[in-house]
């Protein structure tokens, strides 16, 4: 069963723009930049989108790139940002350039990331020795160790 979840949202400014899903399955909601922005290359760039929004306490945001920008190389340097429950302040969108040119332009009211809301389950974490934690075949492997390269 799929689980339910209402998150609110406050416009800080009248240009911005309301969340939008591109299909009914959509995994995330696509966030319109607030202004025309030039996101550098190699120089991180916040994106303003003008709205803030309040996540129930037990889930997140998940801030992701979008693929068609992507595609053109227009990637965030922290991978996916993540939004917790407690933060009220504008969201904004953190990218850098490392397509073809100096930069990007991204107009105002562009599409430019997605928000993935996810629920976190409650964690507890417990101290064990080394030897009690349990075994896998893969042991204490790293990069490369599971067989692929």
């Amino acid at each position: 069963m799929q689980a339910k979840v209402e998150v609110f949202f406050a416009k800080l400014h009248p240009d911005a723009s309301t969340p939008t899903r591109g299909s009914k399955s959509a995994a995330g909601w696509d966030l319109c930049a607030l202004e025309d922005t030039e996101v550098m290359k190699n120089k991180s760039t916040k994106i303003r989108t003008g709205i803030a929004i309040a996540i129930p306490e037990g889930w997140e945001g998940q801030i992701r790139s979008r693929s068609s920008l992507g595609a053109k190389g227009m990637i965030m340097p922290n991978g996916i940002g993540t939004i917790d429950s407690d933060y009220r302040g504008e969201l904004l969108v953190l990218a850098t350039w490392i397509g073809d040119g100096l930069s990007i332009k991204l107009q105002k009211g562009e599409r430019i990331a997605q928000l993935v809301i996810s629920q976190i389950p409650e964690t507890n974490f417990t101290e064990k020795n080394f030897d009690d934690l349990s075994k896998t075949d893969r042991g204490t492997g790293g990069f490369g160790s599971s067989g692929r390269f």
